[in-house]
């Protein structure tokens, strides 16, 4: 691995693993403490995305999800070859937070895993493709717009998440992220419906990347995202 690659990787790891870790860590505590509002996990989630984010965007771009970094290579914005690297350190990320989650929380909630409400998947389907496209959405504009002024849209994806949660959470439970749904599925050996997520997103990323195409975007701020605050 390229030694410029290798903190983009470990940024990835340990963001994804924040990520997760807050995520489905608040799931599994909610239910042991008797259930929360879905308000309150929406919060959590907008909280999972925007710690990463923040700390990682200047390393790696803060992709957190393999649909992203799908969508970004597709799209142009990032080499084909760190999507392999980025992937193995999403998902790696993903695991050691569910593992985590199980020692100090317990197996409760099947971990946070995904599982459509009463199996209704046509409704399921197009809620995650539809919603991962959103999230896409707000990252191109993140990667090709930068920051913004005082860093602005750096809320965009983490809210785009909380609102995800909030509204398709009690459907669908809200994953956009297929790293996010196979880790504490496997972990917890839910399996129900697993593939939904695991096609889902990816598909609603690829359908935001083959018709949003990077047009004023210096090549060489392509990569680990874009940080120079612009208005």
């Amino acid at each position: 691995m390229p030694g410029r690659l290798l903190p983009r990787c470990v940024a990835e790891f340990l963001g994804t693993a924040l990520l997760v870790g807050i995520g489905t860590g608040t799931i599994v505590g909610a239910g042991r403490a008797g259930g929360i509002p879905q308000w309150m996990t929406a919060v959590a989630w907008f909280a999972a995305v925007l710690v990463p984010v923040v700390l990682f965007l200047s390393t790696s771009g803060a992709h957190l999800n393999p649909a992203v970094t799908l969508a970004l290579v597709v799209s142009g914005r990032i080499d084909w070859r760190e999507a392999p690297p980025y992937w193995a350190s999403q998902f790696a990320g993903a695991f050691l937070a569910s593992l985590v989650v199980l020692l100090s929380l317990g197996g409760g909630r099947h971990l946070g895993a995904t599982v459509p409400d009463h199996g209704d998947l046509i409704r399921v389907f197009p809620l995650e493709a539809g919603f991962t496209a959103l999230l896409v959405g707000s990252v191109f504009v993140l990667a090709d717009r930068g920051v913004g002024w005082r860093r602005w849209r750096l809320l965009l994806p983490p809210a785009t998440v909380g609102w995800a949660t909030y509204l398709i959470g009690p459907w669908t439970g809200s994953s956009l992220n297929p790293a996010r749904s196979l880790a504490p599925a496997v972990l917890s050996g839910t399996y129900t419906d697993l593939w939904v997520y695991l096609v889902a997103a990816p598909l609603g990323a690829l359908a935001v990347a083959v018709s949003w195409k990077p047009r004023a975007v210096d090549v060489q701020d392509r990569g680990a995202g874009r940080t120079a605050v612009d208005r």
